[in-house]
């Protein structure tokens, strides 16, 4: 037996709670890690809380971070002992996933935990601080350098957005942050923000073009902030969009790609082919400051994560939330 938070679905509602669980109900998979650490991510408060459509099998372990030890595998790449991370791949969304002591999964899904990361590090990074770095390389991928300009990022105090900033400002990129909360413009000024924007002046519906202003962009929030980033990016910048905190929508016109020949790359994290999310976990090691993690991150225990969901959700939590699940 193990603990877990297990969500349920039934004629008694809509419910999560931390529940033992017997080792036999975990799903399929050809490796069985113990876990140390997972995370609280966006997805995964919209999964406890039950405020967005996210769970797809019910019951359900959620959590689509987690780092841990082999415990048994008949997978040729993992022996047990091997510290391994698991970030996406539909884990607590489809597949138990990373808030329980244990969870079962097939070993492709995988990823060797890099040997510059404690545990508590690469939670404190997660799947929000690997698709920060997604986002960064696709920035690269499109040319953009520093000496192109300004890179805006939005959802700036959250997970992906706070990463995202300590690694543009370490490359040498300036960046300005876009934030609804303004009590955290000394936080991120501290994570290497030159500027910080509030959330209003994006937020609202804009001219299909303004003032060009941005070389790139790391976006978390669509709808009408994406719209507004995309007109006011400049002429070949790129705009590299990864969240929905804002809303599913994109309210805007074609303009900036057909007259600016703006760039709109999408990031996605959870299917991400193996050898690009290795890539990004090196560049991390490479390219954030450790240092920063701390401030970036807290851990709380795996009670906690259920009432922190519902803050998560409220925008009431900056950063990352490293769950120990053995506390």
């Amino acid at each position: 037996m193990f603990k877990g938070i297990l969500i349920e679905k039934d004629d008694a509602g809509y419910r999560a709670a931390i529940k033992d669980i017997n080792e036999a109900q975990l799903p399929d998979g050809d490796v069985t890690v113990r876990v140390s650490h997972s995370t609280l991510n966006y997805k995964d408060g919209l999964a406890i809380t039950g405020k967005g459509p996210v769970v797809r099998r019910f019951p359900m372990v959620p959590g689509i971070d987690l780092v841990g030890a082999v415990e048994s595998s008949s997978h040729p790449d993992y022996k047990p002992g091997d510290q391994v991370v698991l970030n996406g791949w539909g884990v607590g969304e489809v597949h138990w996933g990373g808030l329980a002591q244990k969870a079962r999964l097939k070993g492709d899904w995988l990823v060797p935990l890099p040997e510059r990361f404690s545990p508590q590090q690469a939670m404190a990074i997660g799947t929000a601080g690997y698709t920060a770095m997604l986002c960064v390389l696709a920035l690269e991928r499109h040319g953009v350098t520093p000496a192109h300009g300004e890179i805006l990022v939005t959802g700036a105090a959250g997970g992906v957005g706070s990463v995202a900033i300590a690694v543009l400002a370490k490359l040498g990129y300036t960046v300005v942050a876009v934030s609804g909360r303004t009590e955290e413009a000394d936080y991120l000024k501290r994570l290497g923000a030159s500027e910080v924007l509030g959330r209003a002046e994006f937020a609202a519906p804009g001219k299909p073009l303004g003032k060009e202003r941005w070389a790139g962009a790391v976006d978390v929030v669509g709808s009408h902030t994406l719209a507004n980033v995309c007109a006011t990016t400049k002429y070949r910048g790129v705009v590299t969009a990864c969240g929905l905190a804002g809303g599913m929508d994109f309210p805007a016109t074609v303009a900036p790609f057909i007259l600016r020949g703006v760039t709109l790359a999408g990031i996605d994290s959870v299917m991400c082919p193996r050898a690009e999310r290795l890539e990004a976990w090196r560049r991390l090691g490479a390219d954030l400051d450790i240092s920063k993690l701390e401030t970036i991150s807290t851990e709380i225990s795996l009670a906690d994560a259920i009432p922190a969901a519902s803050k998560l959700i409220n925008g009431e939590i900056r950063g990352r939330v490293i769950v120990d699940v053995n506390r």
